[in-house]
């Protein structure tokens, strides 16, 4: 197969080719989030407000992880024609995910150990200053957040094929978006416990607010793991077009056996599928690919006939 012939075969599958949507939308978080990032590390220095300062490098953190969604999208939009990926470039955006989570997990534990830290050596916190750039601060992260939102609608040509959202969200983009989250929850957190600590003296809110607040980037972070690592190590066998390929032979071929079947996800909401059947009767394979048309997320099929032996 030449180059040509590649991308035409790729196009012609609708393979990915990259999210230009998704990498814009990125980008500009990405640039909102740098400057908050910058308003908090100054307005912490200029303050001397070491919880101005930490929030800020915590940013940092998230303008990094964004940074690395990006590169995802940019790298995934590069190599979308490279022939040496057989079906394009979608795990790019997968791996970038996954990734980010890991750095999202990272983050959780930085901060349950900066909570502990200081609900065992308490400081001064300059509260005024601090819970007026925690309000800036969370407004970005929501206007993030609200950039980021993955509002990807999906049709298909019947009923049964609405499975599992998961299957159909950009999970590159929903990690950003989870960074943004995360920052905006804690965000919240600080200013509850920034204005408890103010008006009723209660201190020691603000790192067991943190410690809460990492428990809850824990969590999200643990979930993008689990679906991009799926994704990642093709583990779709339980993915209900699995049941629904095994309901397309039953009710083309009854006396058919399936003997071998593999189905695993190359596109947000596209599948491949290899498919070996024994069977008495005459069957072609171009059959079985025509009844399995039609879901329409299986966009390639590969299909072996063999004569079923008796037993």
């Amino acid at each position: 197969m030449t180059a040509n012939d590649h991308e035409k075969w790729v196009h012609s599958h609708h393979f990915h080719q990259g999210n230009t949507h998704g990498e814009s939308k990125t980008r500009l978080a990405v640039w909102l989030t740098a400057v908050m990032m910058v308003a908090e590390i100054s307005g912490g220095w200029y303050f001397n407000s070491m919880a101005l300062l930490a929030d800020g490098w915590h940013m940092s953190s998230h303008v990094l992880a964004l940074g690395l969604s990006l590169l995802a999208y940019a790298a995934a939009r590069r190599f979308a024609h490279d022939r040496r990926f057989a079906f394009g470039t979608w795990k790019i955006e997968i791996l970038g995910g996954y990734s980010s989570a890991m750095l999202l997990l990272g983050i959780a534990g930085l901060m349950a150990f900066q909570s502990a830290e200081r609900l065992l050596s308490p400081g001064q916190i300059h509260y005024d200053e601090a819970i007026s750039i925690a309000v800036i601060g969370l407004a970005v992260n929501l206007a993030c957040a609200w950039l980021l939102r993955d509002d990807h609608s999906h049709h298909h040509g019947h009923d049964h094929h609405q499975h599992g959202h998961d299957h159909h969200h950009d999970l590159n983009l929903r990690s950003a978006y989870l960074h943004v989250i995360a920052d905006a929850a804690t965000s919240v957190l600080a200013i509850i416990a920034l204005l408890a600590g103010k008006f009723w003296g209660a201190n020691w809110l603000d790192p067991v607010m943190g410690l809460v607040g990492a428990a809850l980037v824990a969590i999200w972070a643990k979930g993008l793991l689990r679906d991009t690592g799926r994704v990642l190590l093709d583990a779709e066998m339980d993915a209900p077009v699995v049941e629904e390929v095994r309901e397309v032979v039953g009710e083309l071929q009854p006396d058919a056996a399936i003997t071998d079947l593999h189905v695993w996800r190359v596109g947000k909401d596209k599948y491949a599928c290899i498919l070996t059947l024994a069977s008495r009767e005459p069957l072609s394979a171009d059959r079985v690919r025509q009844a399995l048309s039609i879901h329409e997320e299986l966009v390639h099929v590969t299909v072996e006939i063999n004569p079923l032996v008796p037993a």
